[in-house]
């Protein structure tokens, strides 16, 4: 080493500087971390990231699989400019590509859950020149049902959402029944008062034409000899 010569040293000592003025980017991921489901639906594996390179062709994603008691690393999905589904193994026709990387979303959807894909999955980007970076882990736990306490809240909810339409509903149809009532009951007044003028007038005419053809005898009677 130390018989080489300054021409050689001095490069050397250059692209060090240079590799310590410009490090390496990395690509971020982020994962929910842990996740819960129930045995039979679907579930989304949610994975976004960021780099500092521009998302191009050279997007590549890997997803695999380690169950939970142990196990091989097992091939879930592979993207490169169009997806990749598994042709065989546990998950095939299971998953289905569910990102946009335009949006550095790179997430996948997992049909028809069972219990034995418990376990953890990894998501791992590389966007070249970005390439290196940690993957993200998911921890995915199949139930039998969801919590009571999920349960719980979800029947409240709809059964106030259902109190509350009733409610309007009853609200609505009272207005409208006393608007009815009231605009109806001035009209039924003067139909009332209509009526009985009406009823007035008519025994007017026969009562004069009585007490007219009575003076009309009277006054004959009279005047006969």
């Amino acid at each position: 080493m130390y018989g080489k010569s300054p021409a050689r040293v001095l490069p050397l000592l250059l692209s060090l500087q240079l590799t310590a003025l410009c490090p390496t980017a990395a690509v971020e991921i982020y994962t929910s971390g842990a996740l819960e489901a129930v045995n039979g639906t679907d579930v989304r594996l949610k994975c976004t990231f960021s780099s500092f390179a521009p998302v191009g062709d050279a997007l590549t994603v890997t997803w695999n699989f380690r169950p939970r008691d142990g196990g091989r690393e097992q091939f879930v999905f592979y993207y490169h400019m169009d997806p990749f589904r598994p042709m065989s193994g546990r998950f095939k026709d299971r998953v289905v590509w569910d990102g946009n990387p335009e949006r550095y979303d790179v997430s996948i959807l997992l049909w028809k859950l069972q219990f034995d894909d418990n376990g953890t999955y990894t998501c791992q980007v590389k966007n070249p020149p970005d390439v290196d970076g940690v993957i993200g882990t998911i921890r995915l736990s199949v139930v039998h049902t969801v919590p009571f306490s999920e349960i719980y809240f979800l029947a409240v909810a709809i059964g106030s959402a259902c109190a509350l339409m009733i409610i309007i509903v009853i609200v609505v149809v009272l207005f409208q029944h006393f608007r009815k009532k009231r605009w109806a009951d001035p009209a039924d007044k003067a139909e009332g008062t209509k009526s009985k003028k009406k009823r007035r007038n008519s025994t007017k005419g026969p009562r004069f034409l009585f007490m007219w053809k009575r003076m009309r005898i009277f006054e004959d009677s009279i005047s006969t000899p």
